[in-house]
C-alpha cells in the first residue's frame, strides 16, 4: 500500500512516508514488519532514511 501511495503521489517526492510506530497503528502490523517495510522501500530506492528526522519519497527519475 506505501509503494502505492507513492506511485499515486499520496506521497508526492521529498515527503515524509509514515515511520514503523505508524505502520502498527495504522495496519496492525508488528514493529519486524514495519522495518521489513522500510528496508524493502529503500532497497527499491523508494524511500531515504535521514538520522534523526524519519524516511522520505525519493525523487523519481527521469522516464
Amino acid at each position: 500500500m506505501i509503494r502505492d501511495r507513492i506511485a499515486d503521489g499520496t506521497y508526492p517526492p521529498r515527503s515524509r512516508v509514515p515511520s514503523v510506530l505508524q505502520l502498527q497503528a495504522e495496519f496492525g502490523i508488528a514493529a519486524a514488519t514495519g522495518q521489513k517495510v522500510h528496508r524493502a522501500l529503500r532497497e527499491e530506492k523508494l524511500i531515504y532514511t535521514e538520522p534523526g528526522l524519519g524516511s522520505f519519497v525519493a525523487d523519481r527519475p527521469a522516464d
